[in-house]
């Protein structure tokens, strides 16, 4: 049964499913998570691996060659990334879409453990952990000690504050604090003291290792009883350790040559906190929890993770993403608000019925509640493109209502009965707003095309204005015409009045009627006009993959000098902190957090959060007040100018002081690094990882030749104007203090080359991967290493190393380092990054002043011009890039399926290809309707304005399916092409007006970008008010002209090749001659049904005035299929029906 009908015979029903509908929406409203982006299908698993001391290149070629080896064997492996530095190494494993991870990342451990049999001896076992694109940290919870030791701080956070975190916020992933080391028993050899005894550091640890053991205690049998039987073989007391003797036989104990002490591991870093050393930890949600969930369970936590602290630590939770997503959330609802308030205002000054207001603003949240529903259902959550999708979608939901709401109001005028106006209004548009539905869903194809992650960013989208769109057209059906028989009032049609909309009418139908006229000039014109506008405009438009968002906060990243020690990089960092606030004026600065140096080996796996690449790394974020009034962009070029001006200076004095000579303290400071990185929530996440928007990967198995070939590229992207912070992400000349053994010396004086390099261990690192020992802390119960090591105070030039003692060999005679081997300063490669196991250069830059778009295409020219790479190196565009032209590939590709989906539909509704192409007639108007809008005022094509467009195309394909079926009805009931494109006009000029002002105007919040947080969204609004301001008037004064050239002179006929249908061409009235009339194969049901329906349609055609209103067809169906009846029925008897 028709769905109106239906309805309208049983209202009570259909308001009772409305209320199921309310019900269904609140609910999903309050279990669905809400964040700022839907979680981004880019499943990742990072493998950690760590041994201290070890170089970068011994990493890459001792360690991690044989995880990416074996790891080429797991099921899905997209791609295998590796960044190996000092002591650490991260391997980064990509899936494609829709792999089982658990599945994957059980193969990853598997392999892993098989590539540990391959290791060196002390390598410990990796780490592996799953962390998505999505999983970016939304607040930091800081620590800070006024007399507590900043390393008792660390150790609180580390076995107190992230077991309380995993434990009490569900959702998060477990990482390790950001500060000092970790806590350790240091055993700190003095090296004059081991030669006064003849030994080395390596004596020290042997000593160690036999001298504190971990013995289990077991259990003694005593008749009815079974003590323990603990021991003293671990010592209970540390300075215990000072107890254990050197030599065997001999009055030579390890506190005769070092001291032992309870304090943090060599550090290898700072953290700093408005540039005070403190302790980090950040919380990180994974890519399925909720920002605000996670926000709001940390806070409820903060009085449990104060009261587990030294009564002295301060704990606060900083850099609080929460307020940004909800301020996102938060203004795209209230732009919805005020969008659907504007909207209701229009449509009264239109219809000037405060009732028919009603029927269709409440129709906007019915069918929202109907989305949100649609969207619990199928596991989505409350972020910013899927409210998008329902803030785009309220235009549509009210064409909807309001296409029905005007016809009724049509309808009216021509019946006094108002239940039987709003039955005709509402079955009149039933099957037109059906496909113009359809016609809108179809635009979206192009999400459907995409690859994950962009995939999973559109489909919330695509998804809210589905779902919404079908709620409307069901709401129409059924909810709307029951309203308007209860709240309507028939005011008895207008009796011969005509107000102002009417003498606007009348003006209209005639330019309309000069358009069909001069329709060749008109529609030549069009196309004309429109191709050059694209075109001119086209090239000169900006494109990028996501709309620039001024959050407040930014990401300074700077380098000393190479090889400059963690303490001066700190330096460093403080006086860029003065400098960002002499700038900026202090008060204008909210808060600070940094990083100088590299993270700590024992907390490696905080580098998949942020990636320290050595002691002369530095790391600085920084939030400015929301008043402050600053923007970023400006104030991010006052930093590039005044850094280097200032911090240069500063950097030659401090190194001249530190006893360089003052040509090579200039030279050097100029070797230091400033660049700016992605500093907010959203910026993160749709850099898809990527340090830069703009970043060029140069890929070979020799490193010398893609260095080469990397520098002339780097060469030619200085020249482009608007490019800023150009560099390696690599550090290519690290210095080195390199000793080179002489085996034959070392075999004559009786040494192994293990003998004479082992001593260099425990003087440059320390004795905590090759031997593992341990001591338990009984008041707590936690147990920390034990490591023997020369203290960094000795170790203060070449010479030391090279007077570094070595085993004893002979009771007589004190062997050192350089009695075998010779000490001299080097350079080498501070990182090695890999890509499908060959090394790999990036350089990368930001963009400032310019769109995306032509910066790439600058880059492509750039690194065309710099030669043709040597055998083996590849040359491949990263950062924002790829997935930008990926975007706007599938957009292109799914857009030209959707007009040619579209244009089938059509013709299948019509059956008429020509009414199809009419209908699609206004896309090129549309088109360039957008370009111009985005390009006057400033914007690009993005991910958010090519919604817009594609969400234009639909409601334009829509309003021109309404217009050409009102005139394919008058041009079937025989009126000429020409003229039944004017009456049309002139008949769907209100409802046409009344959806583009409608929509115009609900978007004009979203465009202007009022509310906080709406920036992102600001595109999209300004394409959709673009598209359909020149669609409208394309729709109106075109598409009759398109329809009077398409149609021309030609004279509606059936297309139908039924010989039994009257209106065919091919009917055959003598067709019964061959049937056996004394058979009738009807059965009695069908005719008793026949009968009833006939005596019901006569009931019906009674009811009617002798006049039918324009656009019905004498069956009171709609469509333009319907052919007129013939004037004299056939005088043959019809055949009769056909037997099931």
């Amino acid at each position: 049964m028709n769905p109106t009908v239906s309805a309208m015979r049983r209202p009570i029903t259909t308001l009772m499913v409305v209320v199921a509908l309310i019900a269904s929406g609140a609910l999903a409203l309050q279990r669905m998570q809400v964040d700022i982006f839907p979680s981004l299908n880019s499943p990742r698993i990072y493998v950690f691996l760590q041994y201290g001391g070890m170089s970068p290149r011994q990493m890459e070629g001792f360690v991690v060659c044989q995880f990416e080896l074996l790891f080429q064997y797991v099921d899905g492996i997209k791609e295998i990334k590796s960044r190996s530095i000092q002591q650490i190494a991260l391997v980064e494993l990509s899936f494609y879409p829709g792999i089982d991870m658990g599945q994957a990342m059980a193969q990853v451990v598997a392999m892993a453990n098989r590539a540990v049999s391959r290791m060196p001896p002390g390598t410990l076992p990796p780490m592996v952990m799953r962390l998505d694109v999505g999983s970016v940290p939304v607040g930091y919870l800081v620590l800070e000690g006024k007399t507590t030791p900043i390393g008792m701080v660390a150790d609180v956070a580390q076995n107190i504050i992230r077991p309380l975190v995993l434990q009490n916020v569900p959702g998060t992933v477990a990482v390790s604090p950001f500060g000092p080391n970790v806590r350790s028993i240091l055993v700190k050899c003095d090296p004059e003291k081991l030669q006064t005894y003849n030994l080395a550091p390596h004596d020290v640890t042997n000593a160690l290792m036999s001298g504190n053991v971990v013995v289990p205690a077991g259990n003694l049998y005593i008749k009815d009883s079974m003590p323990l039987v603990p021991n003293n073989a671990t010592v209970h007391d540390a300075q215990d350790l000072g107890k254990i003797p050197l030599r065997l036989g001999e009055n030579v104990y390890i506190r005769d040559v070092a001291d032992i002490e309870d304090v943090t591991d060599l550090d290898y870093g700072y953290a700093l906190v408005n540039g005070k050393n403190s302790v980090f930890l950040p919380i990180i949600k994974k890519s399925t929890a909720s920002t605000l969930s996670v926000v709001a369970d940390i806070r409820k936590s903060m009085e449990l993770f104060r009261s587990v602290v030294p009564k002295d630590v301060t704990v606060t939770f900083e850099f609080d993403e929460s307020p940004t997503v909800l301020a996102t959330v938060e203004s795209v609802a209230t732009e919805g608000f005020i969008g659907a308030a504007l909207t209701g205002l229009m449509i009264l000054i239109f219809l000037r019925d405060l009732r028919s207001v009603v029927v269709v603003v409440l129709n906007i949240p019915l069918a929202l509640m109907g989305s949100l529903f649609g969207l619990w259902v199928t596991g989505n959550t409350i972020n910013i493109m899927s409210l998008g999708g329902m803030a785009l979608a309220i235009g549509m939901l009210v064409d909807e209502a309001t296409v029905s709401i005007e016809n009724i109001h049509v309808q009216m005028d021509a019946t006094p009965h108002l239940a039987r106006a709003v039955e005709r209004g509402s079955l009149q548009t039933a099957v037109p707003r059906l496909l113009a539905m359809l016609c809108i869903l179809s635009v979206f194809i192009p999400a459907f095309i995409m690859q994950d992650p962009l995939r999973s960013l559109f489909m919330p989208l695509v998804l809210a204005v589905g779902f919404a769109m079908i709620s409307s057209y069901f709401l129409s059906s059924t909810l709307v015409p029951v309203l308007c028989v209860y709240l309507l009032k028939h005011k008895g049609g207008s009796h011969g009045k005509r107000g102002l909309f009417e003498r606007l009418r009348d003006v209209f139908q005639k330019v309309v009627e000069q358009s069909v006229r001069w329709r060749w000039f008109v529609v030549t014109g069009y196309l004309v006009v429109s191709a050059l506008l694209l075109w001119q405009i086209g090239i000169r438009l900006g494109t990028e993959l996501f709309p620039q968002v001024d959050s407040g906060q930014f990401v300074l990243r700077f380098r000393p000098p190479p090889g400059s020690s963690y303490k001066l990089t700190r330096e460093m960092a403080l006086q860029c902190l003065d400098e960002i606030k002499r700038e900026a004026k202090a008060e204008n600065v909210k808060i600070t957090l940094g990083f100088t140096g590299q993270v700590a080996p024992n907390f490696g796996m905080d580098n998949m959060v942020l990636f320290m690449r050595g002691p002369d790394d530095g790391y600085l974020r920084v939030a400015l007040a929301e008043d402050s009034g600053i923007r970023l962009e400006e104030f991010r070029e006052r930093l590039r100018k005044e850094l280097p001006k200032r911090v240069i200076p500063w950097m030659a004095r401090r190194l001249e002081t530190g006893g360089l000579p003052a040509d090579e303290a200039r030279r050097q400071a100029k070797m230091c690094i400033f660049g700016f990185q992605p500093g907010d929530i959203v910026t993160e996440v749709m850099s898809f990882g990527s340090m830069t928007p703009i970043s060029v990967r140069v890929v070979g198995t020799n490193l010398d030749n893609v260095r080469e070939h990397a520098q002339k590229i780097r060469a030619q992207m200085e020249r482009i104007p608007y490019l800023r912070d150009i560099e390696f992400q690599q550090m290519l000349d690290y210095p080195t203090v390199r000793f080179d053994i002489d085996r034959e010396k070392a075999g004559l004086s009786g040494v192994t080359v293990k003998d004479a390099a082992q001593p260099v261990i425990e003087a440059t690192s320390s004795s905590r991967f090759i031997a593992l020992n341990y001591w338990i802390d009984s008041t707590t119960g936690f147990d920390y290493q034990v490591e023997v090591l020369v203290p960094p105070k000795y170790m203060t030039s070449i010479r030391e190393i090279a007077e570094l003692p070595i085993a004893q060999v002979n009771p007589l005679v004190n062997l050192m380092i350089r009695d075998v081997a010779t000490v001299t300063a080097g350079k080498d490669v501070g990182e090695i990054d890999r890509a499908a196991s060959q090394r790999y250069l990036n350089i990368n830059a930001n963009v400032e002043g310019e769109d995306m778009g032509r910066a790439a295409r600058q880059v492509s020219k750039a690194i065309a011009a710099a030669g043709k790479p040597p055998r083996g190196v590849r040359v491949m565009p990263m950062g924002q890039l790829p997935p930008m032209i990926e975007m706007f590939k599938a957009l292109g590709i799914g857009l030209a399926v959707a007009a040619f989906v579209i244009l089938v539909l059509l013709a299948a509704y019509f059956q008429s290809p020509r009414m199809a192409l009419v209908s699609i007639g206004a896309i090129p108007g549309v088109l360039t309707g957008v370009v111009a809008a985005l390009y006057f005022t400033g914007s690009t094509l993005n991910i958010e304005s090519f919604m817009g467009a594609i969400m234009c195309l639909g409601v334009s394909v829509s309003n021109s399916v309404m217009l050409v079926t009102f005139t394919g009805e008058h041009w079937i009931a025989g009126v000429a092409a020409a003229e039944a494109a004017v009456i049309a006009a002139s008949e769907r000029l209100r409802p046409i007006l009344m959806t583009a002002c409608a929509m115009t105007v609900g978007m004009l919040p979203m465009a202007l970008g009022l509310e906080r947080g709406s920036q992102m969204e600001v595109p999209l609004g300004r394409a959709v008010i673009g598209g359909l301001v020149m669609s409208t008037g394309v729709t109106l004064l075109v598409l009759p002209a398109i329809f009077a050239i398409l149609i021309g002179k030609s004279v509606a006929r059936s297309p139908s090749l039924d010989p039994d249908d009257p209106s065919s061409k091919h009917y055959d009235p003598g067709g019964h001659a061959y049937v056996d009339d004394s058979i009738d194969p009807t059965p009695t049901d069908a005719k008793e049904a026949t009968e009833a329906t006939t005596s019901h349609e006569a009931q019906k055609t009674e009811a009617r005035p002798a006049k039918e209103p324009p656009g019905m067809t004498s069956t009171d169906q709609p469509g333009p299929a319907s052919p007129p009846k013939p004037e004299t029925p056939p005088t043959s008897p019809q055949p009769p029906a056909e037997s099931g």
